[in-house]
């Protein structure tokens, strides 16, 4: 079949709206229309390099829709079922997978590759090209084929349009506060960067039962955004976010510490431990360029106060688990995914879109396939 997808050619460039051709699903792969997919920083990661995914590749990895058809082997979605994709496959058997750790899948060492799973094939193609897939998903399209490891199944009443966010950046952020930092009720949180990521730590370090979250960010409509999803404290700056932080925590320094920027910078990752408290943790889980080697950090500091510094991937969340899991607390008012996506727009304006992103006027930005661009803010 033939469909819309927005392609990057060249690396620093726009995306491309572009017909191209899509092969029908193998035996372990999956049709999907899509109906939505969230405009992700990871994809303006592509754009400048950060992420290397092979070119002409197809973004997008943050989508949802309904399935059309499936390949011989799948046996537990079928045509009509309504589907999440996770930015991190899952196959469910690997060490992994088997001890509760879906995020760190051993599949997810073949989604840089841009080709199918099973066979490290393409079945999206123009013209002479084979088309590589953000994350082996490619939800910047009307269509993709993906494999059935990065489908997740929910109930049809949730609206696709905000289901998207669950395939990367909500969990994402929502994880890194309560899995990977682990946030206890009555603790103090710091939060740097109020974008998609960001928000959702402050929502999922409210739902924890922190008892302060200062956000620092220096766009003053992400601030004012921080407020209205449970930040207690903000501030435009890491200099003025020691004041801030200090008054809010009786001058101990905050318990959790959440990096959320677009771009990660290692010069900051001192600031970041000056302002945390003994056995303090530090969670890195925005994206730094994958050429940074250098790190600023006064290991003296990190050992006699035995503070922490660890990684987070997908928020250390299990998409099968979690993903159902946070469509339910939305049900329930627990966490609000409507707050989050500031506009919507159709695919031939992913690049106003991204605009949008880079000059701050969006928490999350999202694809729409089936309805021109409004405003929700």
């Amino acid at each position: 079949m033939q469909t819309q997808a927005a392609v990057l050619w060249e690396r620093n460039s726009p995306w491309s709206i572009e017909t191209i051709e899509l092969d029908a699903p193998k035996e372990q792969e999956v049709l999907v229309e899509l109906h939505a997919s969230g405009m992700c920083h990871s994809d303006e990661h592509i754009v400048t390099g950060d992420m290397p995914f092979a070119l002409p590749c197809i973004g997008g990895h943050e989508g949802a829709g309904i399935v059309k058809a499936v390949g011989s082997h799948v046996s537990w979605i079928e045509p009509g079922d309504h589907v999440v994709f996770s930015f991190i496959p899952s196959c469910g058997r690997c060490p992994s997978c088997s001890t509760g750790h879906q995020n760190l899948c051993d599949l997810g060492a073949k989604i840089y590759s841009g080709k199918q799973i099973q066979d490290g094939t393409a079945r999206h193609h123009i013209r002479e090209h084979d088309l590589a897939l953000a994350c082996g998903i490619g939800s910047f399209a009307e269509h993709t084929v993906v494999n059935e490891a990065s489908c997740i199944k929910i109930e049809p009443h949730h609206p696709l349009d905000r289901a998207c966010l669950l395939g990367c950046g909500f969990i994402t952020g929502w994880g890194s506060a309560v899995y990977t930092a682990d946030v206890r009720p009555g603790e103090t949180v710091v939060v740097a960067g109020v974008g998609g990521i960001g928000a959702a730590a402050i929502q999922g370090a409210r739902l924890a039962g922190a008892r302060t979250i200062t956000a620092i960010d220096p766009n003053e409509f992400k601030r004012e955004m921080a407020l209205k999803m449970g930040a207690t404290h903000v501030a435009a700056s890491w200099e003025e976010a020691k004041a801030v932080v200090a008054e809010a925590t009786w001058h101990r320094g905050a318990d959790k510490f959440i990096t959320a920027m677009g771009v990660g910078e290692g010069a900051l990752v001192s600031k970041a431990l000056a302002m945390i408290a003994k056995r303090g943790r530090l969670v890195v889980t925005n994206i730094h360029p994958m050429l940074e080697r250098e790190v600023s950090a006064n290991l003296m500091d990190l050992t006699l106060q035995e503070k922490q510094i660890v990684g987070s991937l997908y928020g250390s969340a299990n998409p099968r688990g979690d993903i159902p899991k946070v469509l339910e607390l939305w049900g329930s008012g627990s966490v609000d995914l409507d707050a989050m996506v500031t506009r919507t727009y159709p695919l031939e304006k992913v690049n106003d879109g991204y605009d949008d992103m880079r000059a701050g006027r969006n928490i999350r930005g999202v694809l729409s396939y089936t309805a021109a661009e409004t405003s929700a803010a």
